[in-house]
């Protein structure tokens, strides 16, 4: 089946810890860039280097998980407890939903959201956070895990054993460290960049390749938000 996506969703997950610890969101972003701007990116005239669309719809929040933040993960996030309830976060909720919902609806359709690691991690998560909230997102949206899509298109540019991770792909691609790593928006506007680099790539890998939001299942067993 041929797929033509109208808008990019990037987006980026910052959690409570790992997927064995049944992780709640810290912080979600989202970034929106229609096809257009994709495939006709604006470059830097000295290194070539693509820079962002003058164009992105962004939706980035903040949240109480309603647990216990790992040590690791507020090392690594800067995220923690008392952070997050002294500047009065709110958690997941019906709220939430509604926002994501309706920044996705806007967007020209089709859209794909696009994660590193999308498959492993961010796809799963979401759909846990939504489920426990009794609800799912709507009509027909495509996922596509960038780390996948790059494991695939490497058989002729990766070095063996070479890593994944986004920053060391950032490296890879543009010899400097991307910024912001671990802050939700950093890592999504890191990742739109890379994707930028091998635009014409990616979109035909994802012609063909992405895959559904229907199809992801939740990341762990959650139970119904209690409403009234």
């Amino acid at each position: 089946m041929s797929t033509s996506i109208k808008t990019f969703v990037f987006f980026d997950l910052e959690t409570t810890g790992l997927p064995q610890d049944n992780p709640k969101v810290t912080e979600i972003c989202l970034v929106a860039v229609h096809r257009c701007s994709v495939e006709n990116p604006p470059r830097d005239p000295a290194t070539g280097v693509p820079q962002l669309p003058r164009i992105l719809d962004k939706l980035c929040l903040f949240m109480d998980p309603g647990k216990t933040v790992t040590p690791k993960a507020a090392e690594i996030t800067g995220l923690n407890n008392i952070n997050l309830a002294k500047s009065e976060k709110q958690t997941f909720d019906a709220r939430t939903v509604a926002l994501i919902q309706e920044f996705l609806q806007r967007q020209a359709q089709p859209v794909c959201l696009v994660a590193h690691n999308g498959n492993g991690y961010d796809f799963p998560l979401l759909k846990a956070e939504l489920v426990h909230q009794g609800q799912d997102l709507v009509g027909q949206v495509y996922c596509l895990d960038t780390m996948k899509a790059l494991r695939d298109l490497d058989d002729y540019d990766c070095p063996p054993g070479g890593s994944y991770t986004l920053s060391a792909l950032y490296r890879r691609f543009f010899k400097e460290d991307p910024k912001d790593s671990h802050f939700a928006e950093g890592d999504v506007l890191a990742m739109l960049v890379i994707f930028l680099y091998k635009a014409s790539e990616l979109l035909e890998w994802a012609s063909t390749k992405c895959g559904t939001w229907a199809a992801v299942k939740p990341m762990y067993n959650v139970q119904l938000q209690q409403t009234g």
